[in-house]
């Protein structure tokens, strides 16, 4: 066997002094690049393996020894979620209710009756980009925030947002923001030096009640709808409120569909609108895919309105959207751990040992960069090699951006097709820019992979017009016509 490599550690504090705790992504992929496809760091009195390649990340995905481990920032989330589904344990009642209960919502025949809102959704937001006008600045991040958020509150709860229509964010992302931005900071010191920090974790209890009251609002006011009127509506709210589990025969309690709307909520949008952001960044960085997409959605769109029917005659923008999830994944690791009884320990890669307790760590920026499965330009992008027949083509457990089975993302369809909607029609209405041509990807300090600092500037694209760009998209341009 070959011992693990890893930067030695100090008395108590681990490895504390290697990881920026305000970014700790960043640290892991210098790390990364330091010691290669495996590395060991102690953090929080335990041993966490690092596996970076596809070789090894094929190994531990393929094999029953190796369970889902909730640990580090979602373990600390899994205390203001206890029942959700991204936070509960796999053992949990919970979350084979919740799966099971919600698995129809999700189904890509599900998601298709979602179409029409988030064409709505994202109407508002072209209409805010028209209506700035062409030289005003666009934080991407924000706006496509804005974008995703409201998306996931209409289709899967029946509740509006109406993020365009304020300066600032909704208060459910800038409370459920300094959630998190804790949670990474705990996820990596001692459990003592936490309980110290008084002020932080009365602002960390606070921030959690109003998520949760603000959630637990939402649900009284559908339960009183549906008391009052008929509510024809096939939704992830039908289904948490009423549907029945079909091995206990439950349905979930209050508390658990609180949980996961939360869940939905922050998972919901905060992946996709990295994504979006990404997918933006990547095709005016390359001038040549960036036509390609405008002329696959000028040839099969021919300037009229976006219909359920175009999402499969796409194809480029897909590829476009996987390899931006390859280059960029917005949920940047999985962990699992050994299922193990005994002492003996489970050998990955014919080579490392890993021990009971002990937990892997998938970073999956490096997996997907991996040269071994996407060669020498493994750092680019290239849409083509995501193409319908390339990707079919790729090794298992190479591309995981929405995590791994059984715990892979229930809404991993709802964020593509959403995706999808939002490039279609932004990119036929508009042409962009960089506010400042020099600029180069940043990530902001997050778990979640985001763009800092990222602003564009949205042109109407010739013969599209502010007045009647709402009318455009709802409306055949024939029918527009014998109405003027």
């Amino acid at each position: 066997m070959e011992p693990i490599p890893g930067p030695p550690g100090w008395p108590l504090i681990g490895n504390l002094l290697d990881i920026e705790l305000e970014n700790t992504p960043q640290s892991f992929t210098v790390l990364a690049k330091e010691w290669g496809q495996i590395y060991k760091l102690y953090l929080g009195g335990t041993v966490r393996i690092f596996i970076n390649s596809h070789e090894l990340v094929d190994d531990v995905c393929s094999r029953k020894e190796f369970g889902k481990h909730i640990m580090g920032s979602i373990a600390a989330l899994s205390k203001v979620l206890p029942d959700g589904l991204f936070t509960v344990d796999t053992a949990q009642e919970t979350w084979g209710q919740g799966r099971r209960i919600l698995n129809p919502a999700f189904t890509p025949s599900s998601i298709k009756n979602m179409f029409d809102e988030m064409l709505d959704i994202t109407s508002q937001l072209a209409l805010k980009w028209a209506r700035h006008g062409p030289e005003c600045p666009i934080d991407v991040s924000d706006d496509f925030t804005r974008l995703t958020l409201d998306t996931i509150a209409l289709t899967a709860m029946d509740t509006r947002f109406n993020s365009f229509y304020h300066d600032d964010l909704h208060p459910f992302v800038q409370h459920f923001g300094g959630i998190f931005a804790e949670i990474q900071r705990r996820s990596n010191r001692p459990a003592w030096y936490t309980w110290m920090q008084w002020k932080a974790n009365r602002q960390f209890d606070e921030n959690s009640d109003f998520i949760r009251n603000f959630c637990a609002d939402i649900l009284t006011r559908r339960r009183r709808l549906e008391s009052n009127e008929s509510i024809d509506r096939k939704d992830v709210f039908t289904a948490m409120l009423h549907r029945r589990d079909p091995v206990t025969g439950k349905q979930l309690e209050d508390s658990v569909i609180i949980d996961n709307m939360i869940t939905f909520l922050f998972a919901g949008h905060d992946t996709t609108a990295g994504l979006l952001s990404f997918l933006v960044y990547h095709l005016i960085k390359n001038p040549d895919a960036y036509a390609k997409v405008q002329e696959e959605i000028d040839r099969v769109l021919k300037g009229g309105v976006m219909t359920i029917d175009h999402l499969n005659a796409l194809p480029y923008i897909k590829a476009c959207l996987l390899e931006a999830l390859r280059l960029e994944p917005p949920a940047q690791v999985f962990t699992v751990t050994p299922l193990i009884n005994d002492a003996a320990p489970v050998i990955i890669g014919k080579r490392y040992a890993v021990y009971r307790g002990q937990t892997i760590v998938i970073f999956i920026p490096a997996l997907h960069r991996d040269p071994a499965v996407f060669g020498d330009d493994a750092d680019k992008f290239r849409p083509e090699r995501m193409s319908e027949e390339n990707f079919k083509k790729l090794p298992k457990h190479a591309f995981k951006p929405f995590g791994n089975s059984p715990r892979s993302c229930i809404g991993s369809d709802f964020a593509m097709q959403e995706a999808m909607v939002a490039a279609a029609v932004l990119f036929q209405k508009f042409d962009f820019s960089l506010v400042d041509p020099n600029y180069e990807l940043q990530y902001q300090p997050r778990l979640q992979r985001r763009a800092l600092n990222f602003f564009i500037k949205a042109r109407l694209r010739p013969g599209v017009k502010v007045l009647s760009l709402h009318r455009d998209f709802f409306v055949p341009a024939s029918k527009g016509a014998e109405s003027e």
